[in-house]
């Protein structure tokens, strides 16, 4: 009977290890009620947001509370882990895996999002939601790149409408004095 005990006490300490070493390693973390959906339906998000640097672990709250503590991740509120929870750990980019999870939320009306933690912070659901609306970084890299670029291309259409105007005018002038 020891054996047994000990055997699933050594399940759960890997398992809050190695939860406790997503949580550090992650930008951004992100809890849901994940109840209601399908497994099948989980492993497609799971799928989703694994090439965007994400994972989505289920785990005994218990578990959960004690690799955050252990990553020292602080929830000020415990409670609201109430109930089935589903971690994202966002380890690039936050804003896509978001944009995954909204999609999944808006078309399945699942999971609901509890709240999250961005750089060490509590976020509320309402504000994670908003996270997902955001442009992607290479959207707003772009965007900022080309709003640099901008005046560069209006003084250089400037001076070569400029020196086309010179151009057409030299030639008319050429034109009536030749004739």
């Amino acid at each position: 009977m020891d054996a047994k005990v000990s055997k699933n006490r050594q399940k759960k300490e890997q398992i809050v290890e190695e939860i406790a070493e997503k949580a550090s390693k992650a930008k951004a973390l992100v809890f849901t009620n994940y109840q209601g959906l399908t497994h099948k339906q989980l492993e497609e998000l799971k799928k989703a947001i694994k090439p965007l640097e994400s994972d989505y672990v289920v785990a005994k709250n218990t578990l959960v509370l004690r690799s955050l503590e252990k990553a020292k991740i602080k929830i000020e509120n415990p409670q609201s882990l109430d109930g089935p929870t589903g971690t994202m750990f966002l380890y690039g980019d936050v804003v896509e895996p978001l944009k995954k999870l909204a999609k999944m939320i808006k078309d399945l009306n699942l999971p609901s999002v509890k709240f999250g933690i961005l750089d060490n912070e509590a976020i509320s659901k309402e504000q994670v939601l908003k996270l997902a609306t955001l442009p992607s970084r290479a959207t707003l890299i772009a965007q900022f790149v080309g709003g640099m670029k901008s005046p560069i291309y209006g003084l250089h259409r400037a001076l070569n409408w400029n020196l086309q105007k010179l151009v057409l005018t030299l030639k008319a002038v050429e034109g009536t004095k030749s004739s």
